[in-house]
């Protein structure tokens, strides 16, 4: 057993054979895991590998079915998260722990706070709140209400949280997923500064050139198991991808070009509330993919809630296949033949609680209405039996609740309950984000597809490589206005950066 904690080099965590089920599913079926003292363990996998059960086994979220946790060599078990913090292992989701309605330091203390006979001590909360934000390098008050804070800084906070606990194992779920560039890079800065004081870092991302950026080593979760095990000079995004799909893939983007039809979709001069003194225009045109780029925050998804009717537009107008489109509600939308993916799929797209099949009949629950209101539940099985198939969603029943999915085959979901209703114009906000890289070609494939139909296809995304690689035409955001628009040998990430902070075509 090593007794310095803060050597490095050690595996100061272990993992032995864990395997965990659930009901019809088997998450984990005996992963062997080691984290060292000082190092960036990447871990990846597609949706549904076991990554997050894995995550929150050694946080003490769930507790394993079998096999055995060492820390610095000698058996534990975690019955609940404070007894893994108390060992100095913390969990950052993706989704912060945090409370809104608290300020920054009554935040970093929660259910931990100083005393001083019997009662809360602020003098000390708040000079302990300055020395851990000092820590993380985010100079703000500790008496600043959280609302305040980005999202950015409000995981500083979290991170700042762990480390006041001296935490001695970070995991990271997806940290960046809802960070600006700016942000991110600001975080990567500090897991380098944490990795210098022997820190270990557990960094769990879809994001490939993340891990390619970070990793000392990389762990490959498939189906619950290992599928390798990678050092630094290994790691190459084909290498990591061909061991979490186990194929090789030798071209991600495939674009098959489509005959471009007649206008289906077009926007004039509408503002939203987010951005009233600017006006958009452009169209969209049977059989093409238009993507729109831009900096968070530079109202992208906000044009989409607005003309899907759910955010009141400030002026302008669209027409969907030459019939001007009501901005009154989504029900008008749909009626017009709009579908929408909202960027944040478990909050607005689906209900959690209930079944694949009762989220897939969501959309078409006016269509599948019988006589006197009663639900035609024939029809609704038929067409979550459809989507299941189109979309390869991996269920062991059509009545599995959509909160034991993984995120790839809850985001197909989504898009199961509106192709079920053959829409003209499919508007989708971050299709790909939170999705593993098997399930992104499947989403890419499913894009495809409605463009060969002779649908149109209007989609967010922050990713350039991916906007690139599948759109026929991007249009670019900055602060609420269209800066431009790209096309052809011009879809290039200079041009795209260019425009979207600011600067000319």
């Amino acid at each position: 057993m090593v007794t310095q904690t803060n050597a490095t080099n050690f595996s100061r965590l272990s993992v032995r054979q864990l395997a965990k089920s659930f009901p019809g599913v088997r998450a984990l079926g005996g992963v062997d895991l080691d984290v060292q003292a000082g190092e960036v363990l990447g871990v990846i996998g597609e949706n549904g590998a076991g990554k997050s059960t894995l995550m929150k086994i050694l946080a003490g979220v769930q507790v394993q079915d079998q096999g055995q946790i060492l820390w610095e060599g000698q058996p534990v078990s975690f019955a609940n998260t404070r007894q893994a913090m108390e060992q100095g292992i913390v969990l950052i989701h993706q989704e912060l722990n945090l409370c809104d309605n608290l300020n920054v330091a009554e935040n970093l203390f929660l259910g931990n706070y100083p005393t001083l006979g019997g009662l809360i001590d602020f003098w000390t909360m708040y000079r302990r709140a300055r020395q851990s934000l000092e820590k993380v390098g985010l100079k703000v008050s500790p008496r600043m209400p959280l609302s305040r804070l980005s999202l950015g800084q409000q995981q500083m906070v979290e991170i700042a949280k762990a480390l006041s606990i001296d935490a001695k194992i970070l995991i990271f779920d997806e940290p960046t997923s809802s960070l600006s560039h700016s942000e991110a890079d600001a975080l990567f800065r500090l897991i380098d500064e944490l990795k210098a004081r022997g820190v270990g870092i557990v960094y769990i991302s879809h994001r490939l050139s993340e891990i390619m950026r970070l990793a000392d080593r990389v762990v490959v979760l498939r189906d619950g198991q290992n599928a390798g095990n990678l050092q630094r000079s290994e790691v190459t995004h084909e290498r990591m991808v061909q061991l979490m799909i186990g194929r090789d893939v030798s071209k991600f983007y495939v674009r098959t070009r489509h005959t471009i039809g007649d206008e289906v979709l077009r926007v004039d001069e509408l503002r939203t509330k987010a951005w009233p003194q600017h006006a958009c225009s452009f169209t969209v045109r049977r059989g093409e993919l238009v993507g729109i780029a831009g900096l968070v925050g530079a109202g992208r998804s906000e044009l989409l809630r607005t003309i899907f009717g759910i955010d009141r537009a400030g002026g302008g107008s669209v027409h969907v296949a030459g019939q001007q489109l009501a901005l009154r509600s989504p029900r008008a939308a749909m009626n017009a033949g709009l579908g929408l993916v909202p960027e944040d799929r478990k909050k607005e797209g689906l209900v959690l609680e209930s079944s694949v099949v009762r989220n897939v009949g969501l959309a078409g629950l006016a269509r599948n209405a019988g006589w006197g209101g009663w639900l035609n539940g024939r029809q609704e099985l038929a067409d979550t039996r459809q989507a299941m198939a189109d979309m390869r969603i991996k269920t062991p029943t059509p009545w599995q609740l959509v909160k034991f999915l993984s995120g790839g085959n809850q985001q197909k979901v989504v898009m199961g309950k509106w192709l079920a209703l053959s829409p003209q114009i499919m508007l989708m906000d971050e299709p790909t984000r939170g999705v593993d890289i098997g399930a992104k070609q499947e989403i890419y494939q499913l894009m495809e597809g409605l463009a060969s139909q002779g649908r149109g296809v209007l989609f967010v995304s922050s990713e350039l490589e991916e906007i690139i690689g599948i759109a026929d035409r991007v249009l670019v955001m900055h602060e609420g206005r269209l800066a431009g628009e790209v096309t052809g040998d011009q879809m290039t990430e200079h041009a795209i950066m260019q425009l979207a902070t600011g600067g000319s075509s």
